[in-house]
């Protein structure tokens, strides 16, 4: 079994291995980036190389390693600007988590914003089919809402 938890990447990305080691966890999860704004700060080649170093020094299988979406991205939005921006924020962080060796990455459903759920679910298989398209090995994980109904969203 694998446990452990959501830790931070403060100060720069390698800290999530040492706050995961820190608390003993045999899994983690990280945003690779500031989670609630558009903007992403490059990975350096020392970021990734610190990130992989640790990773492997420490006892937690990079296969138990996931990133999380940030929460801006809407992957169900009709809004045509919106989901251009989304989507380009998915493939970005598919790219980040190819050259960390994270293999998921966890998004949210998204909002259909009241144009119902067959046409939210379209404009998310958009995206996740433009997403799948880089060439990488990184997994996409749906996240529903806690509480809903049914499987998906809104």
């Amino acid at each position: 079994m694998q446990i452990g938890c959501h830790v931070s990447i403060s100060g720069s990305i390698d800290k999530a291995v040492d706050n995961a080691v820190e608390r003993e966890c045999s899994a983690f999860q990280i945003f690779t980036r500031n989670p609630r704004g558009w903007h992403a700060k490059e990975l350096t080649k020392e970021d990734i190389t610190n990130f992989k170093s640790k990773l492997k020094a420490s006892k937690i299988d990079r296969f138990a390693t996931c990133a999380h979406m940030p929460y801006l991205p809407n992957l169900a939005t009709p809004k045509e600007d919106g989901f251009e921006k989304s989507v380009k924020t998915l493939i970005s962080e598919v790219e980040r988590c190819a050259q960390l060796g994270i293999p998921y990455l966890v998004t949210h459903l998204g909002s259909h914003l009241g144009t119902g759920d067959e046409a939210g679910i379209k404009k998310l298989v958009e995206g996740l089919t433009r997403a799948g398209q880089t060439k990488n090995d990184v997994m996409i994980l749906l996240e529903n809402t806690a509480g809903q109904k049914k499987f998906c969203w809104f």
